[in-house]
């Protein structure tokens, strides 16, 4: 998993058979220190509920596929999650 904040939404009208009715999110992925990391990622909303500005984890390649309700579609990454606090041990 990977953390990213999500910048914005993709609006599609014509979707592969299994997408209907995912959201697509923009998201910056980020590094440890959460600074941006690397060029922004269309990635599935597998959370049904992130929101431009929040904090998310997001998987890649076929786990991506799989976080999905119908497993196997067209997606390289999806967000699983959504954080609520970062806690670093010192």
């Amino acid at each position: 998993m990977q953390l990213a904040r999500v910048i914005g939404r993709v609006v599609a009208t014509e979707k592969a058979e299994g997408l209907e009715g995912v959201r697509f999110l923009v998201i910056q992925p980020l590094d440890k220190r959460q600074q941006p990391m690397g060029g922004t990622v269309v990635a599935a909303d597998a959370v049904h509920m992130a929101g431009t500005g929040e904090l998310v984890y997001y998987v890649s390649s076929r786990e991506a596929a799989e976080a999905l309700p119908v497993r196997f579609v067209p997606v390289d990454h999806a967000i699983t999650g959504i954080v609520d606090d970062i806690q670093v041990a010192p």
